[in-house]
């Protein structure tokens, strides 16, 4: 892979990582026609999720580090005896919700071969029908009044049904910035919510996913070039932060709704290859 390709995409990976257009999904058109080897594309997605990872970290950095020091609190709680579900201040009900969140993805994870298999058969047919749910997705959040609920009206139920979409955000196609930040705007949340728990909750989602790829290209024998590598990680890291602050906006100015119709247009595009072969 070239220097070009690796800024490529990691522009990519930075901007459809969070904005609701997947970035999967981009990723997958682009190795498709550039035709960048299978074998190598998994160490090379592997570093892109990890450096838009540490955009996360950097754009959410003081939710972050009240959550790791309730987390420590939390652990010597529940080593102490004294942990409790009935009274919990937002920082350790924020925990809660998003290890419960992540319980359909723990549980459908392990299917992925599954998925891949679906993926592998399906190719640009599949991509496209993904693109088009996505834009059905984020079409009828748009329709949600404006929610105003915030993580203390947050029920298990509702952890549940916004990781459920997370899970299915496993397709290529399928935005999981989209598929979550839409779920929580129907479940009635407060937009800057909706944008924050979505952001929060990818970090174990994209972490997980990570190690998985390095493990199995580390299996491989194909040659890794380090410097695309790293100019890649770089690029979807600053290109990854810039991107969540345009999302919080475009959320935020009620303009979220022109990602709908980009990915209604890339899913159609998407079904018009395939089909003209």
């Amino acid at each position: 892979m070239s220097i070009f390709e690796a800024i490529i995409q990691g522009v990519l990976q930075g901007i459809t990582e969070f904005l609701p257009v997947s970035s999967s999904g981009h990723l997958a058109l682009f190795q498709h026609f550039s035709e960048v080897e299978a074998e190598s594309s998994g160490f090379i997605m592997a570093l892109l999720h990890l450096g838009t990872l540490v955009a996360i970290f950097v754009a959410f950095r003081e939710t972050i580090w009240a959550l790791i020091k309730e987390a420590l609190s939390m652990l010597k709680d529940i080593f102490t005896l004294k942990f409790t579900l009935k009274q919990m201040n937002d920082e350790r009900k924020m925990i809660v919700m998003l290890i419960v969140a992540t319980l359909p993805l723990v549980i459908l994870y392990p299917f992925k071969w599954v998925y891949d298999s679906i993926v592998a058969k399906g190719g640009l047919l599949l991509l496209g029908l993904c693109f088009l749910y996505t834009s059905a997705i984020l079409f009828i959040s748009d329709r949600r009044d404006n929610g105003k609920k915030t993580v203390r009206e947050m029920s298990y139920g509702n952890a549940l049904f916004i990781g459920l979409f997370q899970g299915i955000a496993l397709f290529p196609g399928i935005s999981r910035s989209g598929s979550t930040i839409g779920s929580s705007l129907i479940a009635g949340f407060s937009k800057d919510f909706a944008v924050k728990f979505s952001f929060i909750l990818g970090i174990p989602a994209i972490l997980g996913g990570c190690l998985v790829e390095i493990k199995e290209a580390m299996e491989t024998s194909v040659p890794v070039e380090i410097l695309p590598m790293v100019i890649g990680f770089v690029v979807a890291a600053i290109v990854g932060y810039l991107s969540i602050k345009m999302i919080d906006w475009l959320v935020k100015t009620d303009k979220y709704k022109v990602f709908a119709y980009y990915t209604l247009v890339v899913g159609i595009i998407t079904l018009g290859i395939n089909f003209l072969g």
